[in-house]
């Protein structure tokens, strides 16, 4: 079958839609809710308009939506289109609060793009509309995220996201006409919520109406403040994220950069949270085997995921008894540098505060949490900062980071690392980082092959049976990735039927490395999460130690402070608890109900 586009003919298959058509020719027609990465299709912004003729007569069509038909002649370019094309942008941005200047995602909005394609200059609505966006809520209630529905255009890639990868379903269309926004179902607010702050939907939102709690001016606070020393640290996967928000290609090292932009900025001290994380294989690792000891029903599955605890606590709560109970990194980290930190470096610890960059909107969530706090109720970690956040925050400064010479860590007590903590942040990195030390506390030698290939990849769910030497038998284990995949995990291990002994799980598609508070790329989802992953892998071949019970900086703050792993000081500091936080009222609406698609 032929149609003809503006005047070219093409050749086309029966179901193929005029949109598809067009992007393979090579012809641009303007899209905002459309979401190929998602194959979403909901045809709500009507945006993508075009005049069709065929047999019927003429007519203005969503090309989106519209199959071809053999002979149809279908124009994109006459004035009559890009007139309508522009009036449907006009009714969008007039229902759109246009303080963009204050909004999150300033510079880097899909819909400051589409006003540009069509050619909007100026717009005849915005005084119509306007008074109704602004009746929208605006929900800060979430330690992570905020929901400003003013910015909200209805595109439904939020709810897609959370139903279609997460399996979810914490947003919901709430309302009718101008009044219509995103929701947190039958919850009073954003924290009452079956949300679990993992933050997918900021990645895919087209403007700032779901994005991360900026905490940037606390930051700037702690900074001009002499009376604080300020301790900053950042994640495994950062150092291979954060150059994407300065031009750098993905994957790109740039740790020795952010080192001297916190040096910079001023920040007092810079750990890696990368000690932290080998700190959590020593913990992490003795508990496995001390539970395989003692028999006690399995799996054990990892705790290191922010997003993951949330969903636990809030949509299968009987999975928690098998949660390790080993603090996140972050967590272990901010434990350490309010107790043992003081001690080894002498300051002061009631002026210190620590402030952590992560890939991460959960673990904004994670530091609030009152089991993470000292004396007093004051936190261990009292600062998170996405990558973007941080990005923003060195923008602020007027760094650069292209611009910033490399500086080395040289903090002599939390800033030495392995590869296997480096690779944490990966989806099936806390396995093998574990699995490399087990090994050798097991059969008191290092594994023949250290990089555990079954564990690699970006399959949903991948096992492997760890071989721990003759008269040790073997452990059975599994990864996964993304929340869809580890519910049918939980459910097998809350039923008795998982043949599984450890499971990592990380609540991000493809790890921290496509966290949640990562950089955007408009328009896709995920693309760079190989190249990311690669980039990880590559700084741990070149480690010159890659297995967690190397770290002589790790084996110095047990045989100063901590004892050994387990020990009763390390479960008053490196341990924590998870509570049922199941009734709220989404989970009523959600628990036992399908989970629906948007054509259900």
């Amino acid at each position: 079958m032929k149609a003809y586009l503006n005047g070219q003919e093409y050749s086309f298959e029966e179901g193929e839609t005029i949109l598809q058509l067009a992007r393979r020719a090579g012809v641009f027609i303007p899209t905002l809710c459309r979401f190929e990465p998602l194959e979403h299709k909901p045809a709500t912004c009507r945006v993508c308009l075009v005049e069709v003729s065929d047999d019927t007569g003429t007519r203005m069509a969503a090309s989106c939506e519209t199959p071809l038909a053999d002979g149809m002649r279908i124009d994109t370019l006459s004035r009559r289109v890009r007139d309508m094309q522009r009036t449907q942008v006009e009714m969008i941005f007039a229902d759109h609060d246009q303080e963009c200047v204050s909004c999150a995602r300033h510079g880097d909005c899909e819909l400051q793009d589409l006003g540009e394609a069509v050619g909007l200059s100026r717009n005849r609505f915005t005084h119509r509309l306007r008074p109704t966006a602004a009746e929208r809520p605006l929900d800060d209630s979430a330690a992570g995220m905020t929901r400003d529905m003013s910015k909200c255009i209805r595109c439904l890639r939020c709810v897609e996201v959370c139903r279609q990868i997460q399996g979810v379903a914490a947003l919901t269309v709430d309302g009718q006409g101008l009044g219509a926004c995103i929701g947190v179902g039958m919850a009073d607010d954003h924290s009452a919520s079956a949300c679990i702050q993992c933050g997918q939907c900021t990645l895919v939102c087209p403007t700032g109406a779901l994005a991360e709690r900026d905490q940037n001016d606390l930051v700037l606070d702690m900074l001009a403040d002499p009376e604080v020393t300020t301790v900053f640290s950042f994640a495994p996967s950062v150092r291979v994220l954060l150059g994407e928000e300065f031009g750098f290609a993905p994957g790109v090292n740039v740790e020795g950069k952010i080192v001297g932009a916190l040096r910079r900025i001023g920040a007092d001290v810079v750990l890696d949270t990368d000690f932290a994380a080998d700190v959590t294989i020593l913990e992490e690792g003795t508990e496995l085997l001390g539970r395989l000891k003692k028999g006690t029903p399995g799996p054990m599955f990892t705790s290191c995921c922010p997003g993951w605890i949330n969903y636990a606590e809030k949509h299968c709560p009987g999975i928690l008894p098998h949660i390790s109970s080993t603090r996140s990194p972050q967590a272990i980290l901010g434990a350490l540098a309010k107790s043992y930190l003081p001690k080894a470096m002498g300051l002061e610890k009631e002026r210190l505060r620590t402030v952590s960059i992560m890939p991460c909107i959960a673990k904004k969530d994670e530091a609030a949490r009152p089991e993470l706090a000292r004396e007093g109720g004051l936190p261990d970690t009292d600062v998170v900062l996405t990558v973007r956040e941080f990005a923003r925050l060195l923008r602020r400064m007027g760094v650069d980071l292209a611009d910033v010479e490399p500086e080395p860590f040289d903090n002599p007590f939390m800033s030495a690392s392995t590869g296997a903590a480096v690779i944490f942040g990966s989806t099936g990195g806390v396995m093998e980082a574990a699995v490399r030390t087990v090994y050798a506390v097991v059969t008191g030698k290092e594994l023949e092959h250290i990089e555990v290939a079954p564990l690699r990849g970006m399959d949903g769910v991948r096992e492997a049976v760890i071989d721990l030497g003759e008269g040790n038998g073997s452990i059975k284990v599994a990864i996964c990735h993304g929340l869809r995949n580890a519910r049918a995990l939980a459910e097998q291990a809350m039923a008795g039927e998982s043949p599984y002994d450890f499971i990592e799980v990380m609540a991000c598609p493809g790890g921290c490395v496509d966290g949640g508070g990562t950089a955007r790329v408009k328009g896709d989802y995920h693309p760079h999460a190989r190249t990311r992953q690669q980039g990880l892998y590559s700084l741990d071949r070149a480690m010159p130690r890659r297995q967690s019970h190397k770290n002589q900086q790790v084996k110095k703050l047990y045989e100063d402070f901590l004892g050994e792993p387990n020990s009763h000081l390390a479960h008053e500091l490196l341990h924590t608890a998870y509570s049922d936080r199941s009734e709220t009222p989404s989970e009523t609406i959600f628990a036992n109900k399908k989970r629906l698609t948007l054509t259900d």
